[in-house]
């Protein structure tokens, strides 16, 4: 898969192509469904297919210090799409004077003289161009005087088996992920992902309590903007770079039996004696096993982490 930063040097020679577009946050499975329909489409024609994503975030642009929280980096973000088998994953700097062209000029200046669109898929309810005054309707009539077709499709499906929302119609949408991780709800946001939630971060080092208790952690430090679940203790893989994948129980909050104050991402791996430090690891949430609980003392806090990790073993097994 080509990986594009913004659209000046496209390759010579470059044709039509058939294109989706979307912040597509999360890749999740709605998002799926226009990938695979972009990818489809783009065989039956025998063009590229194209997935023009934006960054930053465009409320970040629009509205200062709104930006929403971050399911997945821009890297994993490629990564995922290039998975569903498209040819060009761009990235669009979306800047004020993008944020300011109205619909037929993005379209123009982006869709056709740019990127030749014979085809444009995007979800039923996408909006674009200033103050988002276009919408799929738009992109029709549009693409019937520029000479592409247009579809919206629908983001509605059913909660994978075994869910929390097992046989319940959700749509598909980032924000409603979002509000499955805050929530604490993992396993929710894994069936609207189709997959577990990742977080991706830094080990850097601690203050070692977790050593002085018998449970050495790995200490997370994050991405600014990235999508933390509530506080409380969850069950993990904790995989580092090249792939190997570890269990681990993973503790989120600010350790409330020591007032502590900063919130952290903690991550005791298990049956593995070994430092971290200063690699980049990720993180896949799998189950919440708790909320955040004050103890009296460390003896509590200590049994109860021998019952988290025991929890943990049950439910992950071998990596």
């Amino acid at each position: 898969m080509q990986r594009w930063r913004g659209l000046a040097d496209l390759p010579g020679g470059w044709g039509r192509c058939v294109v989706t577009i979307g912040v597509f946050d999360g890749v999740h499975r709605g998002h799926q469904v226009l990938i695979e329909r972009t990818v489809a489409t783009a065989a039956e024609l025998g063009v590229p297919s194209v997935v023009l994503t934006f960054d930053p975030h465009p409320s970040e642009v629009l509205r200062p210090g709104s930006h929403p929280a971050q399911l997945t980096t821009l890297r994993r973000k490629a990564d995922l799409v290039e998975q569903l088998g498209a040819d060009v994953f761009c990235v669009l700097p979306f800047t004020p004077e993008l944020s300011r062209l109205d619909p037929e000029e993005f379209v123009h200046e982006v869709l056709v003289d740019k990127l030749h669109a014979a085809a444009v898929i995007v979800g039923e309810n996408f909006t674009f161009g200033r103050k988002a005054a276009g919408d799929v309707e738009t992109l029709r009539t549009l693409g019937k005087r520029f000479g592409f077709t247009a579809q919206g499709a629908t983001l509605q499906g059913t909660a994978l088996p075994g869910g929390s929302q097992a046989s319940a119609e959700i749509t598909f949408s980032s924000t409603y992920v979002r509000s499955c991780i805050d929530a604490g709800d993992v396993r929710a946001a894994a069936d609207a992902l189709g997959r577990p939630h990742r977080l991706e971060g830094i080990v850097v080092r601690g203050d070692g309590r977790g050593h002085d208790l018998g449970y050495p952690t790995a200490n997370l430090s994050t991405p600014r903007f990235a999508a933390i679940p509530a506080d409380g203790v969850y069950a993990c893989w904790f995989e580092r770079a090249g792939g190997t994948r570890l269990a681990a129980a993973v503790s989120v909050g600010t350790n409330p039996t020591f007032s502590g104050r900063e919130r952290t991402v903690e991550a005791f791996v298990l049956d593995v004696d070994e430092d971290f430090y200063g690699q980049q690891v990720a993180l896949d949430f799998v189950e919440r096993l708790r909320g955040q609980i004050r103890f009296d003392g460390p003896q509590g806090l200590i049994d109860q982490m021998a019952d988290d990790v025991t929890r943990t073993r049950e439910l992950l097994g071998p990596a």
